[in-house]
Formats: C-alpha cells, sequence, structure tokens
C-alpha cells in the first residue's frame, strides 16, 4: 500500500476517535490541508480497494481491513514518536520524523524497537 493510502487510512482513524463516526471528506481535508477534489479522488480509490465504505450521508467508515492498517500505522507512529521524544527529540520533529519512519521501517526492525522500548519502560 502507498504512504499516502496509509496516511488517509490513519487520518479517518483518528478523527473516527475525535468525532465519532461522523468522518466526511471536507474533515480529512482539513485535518491533513488537502484539497477537496484530492481527497475525493483518494476516498474513491479506498473504497473501491475496500478499506473504507461511504454511506448515503457522506460518513466515511473503515473496513476491517482499513481498520487493521490505519491501526497499525497509528501504533507505529506514536510508539515512534513517543521514543523519539524521550531520547530528547522535540515534539514536532519527533512527530514529522514518526511519520516517515512509519511507512518505511520493516515489520521486524518496529518489533525490536518496541521489545527494547517496553523493556525499558520496565526498568
Amino acid at each position: 500500500m502507498q504512504k499516502s493510502a496509509e496516511d488517509y487510512l490513519e487520518t479517518i482513524l483518528i478523527l473516527e476517535r475525535q468525532k465519532g463516526n461522523h468522518v466526511h471528506s471536507v474533515d480529512i481535508a482539513h485535518e491533513l490541508d488537502f484539497s477537496k477534489p484530492s481527497v475525493s479522488v483518494a476516498m474513491k480509490n479506498l473504497r473501491s480497494s475496500g478499506h473504507i465504505v461511504v454511506d448515503n450521508e457522506g460518513h466515511i467508515t473503515l473496513t476491517e481491513n482499513g481498520r487493521k492498517i490505519a491501526q497499525s500505522i497509528y501504533d507505529r507512529h506514536t510508539i515512534i514518536s513517543d521514543w523519539l521524544i524521550s531520547l530528547g527529540v522535540e515534539k514536532e520533529i519527533a512527530i514529522s520524523d514518526a511519520c516517515k519512519i512509519e511507512h518505511d521501517i520493516s515489520e521486524q526492525s518496529f518489533k525490536a524497537i518496541r521489545k527494547h522500548i517496553n523493556k525499558w519502560k520496565k526498568q
């Protein structure tokens, strides 16, 4: 899956948590600072690929598969950004860097980082 699609799914997940199940394309456009037409095209692609459903009122909902991907990206983002902050990286930089890393890091490396962080927290 492309980075941009993962970002859209993660954003839908975050907005669901903030707004409940009433996420619209305009909310996503506002959150990501993208144009409405760009978001509409992305939503069409995510709907075609089975990652979201859109009801008659325009509410966007993640499918089980879409939610799984969104949650995975969100978990990576949260763990990596918190870790970088704990290492002394400024919050804004840590969040920005986590956005880049979350898409490219292998599952093996991410699991090793998560294991290290969990071990460190227990000490």
